[in-house]
């Protein structure tokens, strides 16, 4: 059952003009009461810590992403939604069919600016999601919480803890989008104001801060009501910013990610038995490893992005939507054949639909090239489902067990310290569920860094790492590795390494004088 549920109202009326003046900055949500009405009760926090985490789920305030948050062409856009396009689309791990229609081909391609409309997209929710932490975070003081009761105090305190963690992991993907940007906390005036730019290292510190602080504020691993983060929710991503710490300041820290990974395994989370569980509409149940997730529900979470978006998306050709618990399939996107070419075909992971698909992509925008493959789906255990309109109630599991099992053998390769046969051993954990058995088994000779990474992609493909991991890996840009249509030809070609972070948007570098364009741009 799930226990907090995303209704997708608008709680209070947020300043949102962080940084500029410019009209596509005019992104106020819908303002229904005052913050003098909210903050007078522990469930009128509770509901706004509930928008706090439908930030990441829905764009708007009705039903199917209507009355949304935030104005302009980007309005209908949630943050999953553009997050998952941002991770995933320039990679060879997706080919979309409607690029030129969605304004994407330039994600496709690798080829963006400035002006980019996904890019802005991103950019702004970041920031949206921001401004509401930061907000929920003014009204946590001890002037504020002296008319409550000590249990009172005591639960809207650990609802700030929340709230900074959820800002940990939005600023978390600034930092890993965009690097250095505008820094905002509850601290700054709710005036207009020029926010300062933060080197991008040192917004690595601040959030290890952050997060280091909040995990013992948090309620211990699997001792969370469902949809709130736990502290392993705080070590894992600790860890996931540990593992791309030499990216992200200079310097390697994959000592700390191990111990931060090892932390999350010994919480008490294990792995679920059923890889493709994890990923339909009963995934609320999967508490055993999914340790914080992106809720969904037909009846209360109406977004056509999040995994709407991704169980809908996908669904091409001759696959039938009946098959996957929705209606009708948007053919939007299939994948590509050097992502394909690194799956075993005993491994059950890769699902992929062939039937009437070329595995060549020579047109993009061809549904029909390029081989479908299926992970998130709207059907429950029992094989029934629940769908309106195509609306689905399956989570995002945004932070999960067996990445921090990869992270701690990645880490051991790369120096970190840890035990060799340890990392052997919850990769073939991993290994052994995608195989029904143990011949997916490897040696301690085939556990390479290259190996780290296709499996890597072959568990956690589609859940918005790959970018991010092909960075670290030095293979995003350049001319390493080539997928077909990276760099916009039909067989690969290198890119330049300014790629490997986005630009600040122009609107913003024209209304804000402390920051500075991301070189290339």
């Amino acid at each position: 059952m799930k226990n907090l549920k995303i209704y997708s109202c608008s709680i209070l009326s947020i300043f949102l003009m962080l940084f500029s003046c410019t009209k596509d900055l005019d992104q106020y949500p819908t303002v229904q009461t005052t913050s003098e009405a909210v903050y007078t009760s522990v469930a009128g926090y509770r509901s706004v810590l509930a928008k706090l985490y439908a930030s990441f789920a829905v764009a708007g305030n009705g039903r199917g992403d209507a009355d949304p948050d935030m104005a302009g062409a980007t309005a209908s856009w949630g943050y999953l939604r553009v997050f998952f396009n941002l991770q995933e689309v320039p990679t060879d791990e997706v080919i979309y069919t409607w690029a030129g229609g969605d304004n994407m081909e330039d994600i496709q391609y690798v080829k963006w600016g400035a002006s980019d409309t996904w890019v802005n997209a991103m950019y702004y929710r970041i920031y949206y999601s921001i401004a509401l932490c930061n907000e929920f975070l003014r009204n946590v003081t001890t002037e504020k919480l002296a008319a409550f009761d000590p249990a009172e105090r005591a639960e809207i305190e650990r609802f700030a803890a929340e709230a900074r963690f959820l800002r940990a992991l939005t600023y978390s993907h600034a930092m890993d989008l965009y690097g250095h940007v505008p820094f905002v906390t509850e601290k700054d005036p709710v005036a207009a104001f020029f926010p300062p730019r933060i080197a991008r290292a040192d917004l690595f510190n601040y959030i290890e801060q952050e997060l280091i602080a909040v995990a013992d504020l948090l309620p211990e691993a699997r001792q969370n009501q469902y949809g709130h983060v736990s502290r392993a929710a705080a070590w894992a991503l600790l860890a996931k910013n540990y593992l791309n710490a030499q990216i992200y300041t200079g310097t390697a820290r994959y000592a700390d990610c191990l111990l931060y990974s090892k932390k999350v395994i010994d919480s008490g989370h294990t792995l679920h038995n059923d890889y493709k569980q994890l990923f339909n509409a009963d995934n609320d149940k999967r508490l055993n490893e999914i340790i914080f997730q992106i809720q969904a529900d037909v009846a209360h979470t109406t977004s056509w992005g999040a995994t709407t978006y991704l169980v809908n998306g996908p669904i091409v050709g001759s696959m039938q939507a009946a098959d996957y618990g929705v209606i009708s399939g948007w053919n939007s996107f299939r994948t590509l054949r050097e992502f394909v070419s690194i799956f075993n075909a005993n491994d059950k992971r890769g699902d992929f639909w062939t039937k009437g698909q070329s595995l060549d992509v020579d047109d993009p925008a061809s549904s029909s090239q390029g081989y479908g493959v299926v992970k998130f789906t709207n059907l429950n255990d029992d094989g029934t489902y629940k769908t309106d309109e195509g609306l689905v109630s399956t989570d995002f599991p945004m932070i999960r067990l067996a990445d921090s099992y990869l992270m701690y053998a990645e880490s051991v390769l790369r120096g970190g310290g840890g035990n060799i046969q340890e990392a052997l051993n919850l990769v073939n954990q991993i290994r052994q569920r995608a195989y029904k058995g143990s011949a997916g088994a490897i040696t301690q000779a085939q556990l390479t860094l290259d190996f780290i990474l296709d499996e890597r992609g072959r568990e956690l493909f589609w859940e918005c790492t790959r970018r991010t991991d092909l960075i670290r890996f030095g293979r995003f840009t350049g001319n390493t590795y080539l997928w077909q249509w990276k760099g916009g030809t039909v067989n690969g070609s290198s890119v330049d390494a300014k790629f490997n972070l986005y630009p600040i948007p122009t609107t913003d570098m024209t209304a804000n004088p402390n920051l500075v364009q991301n070189t290339g741009y």
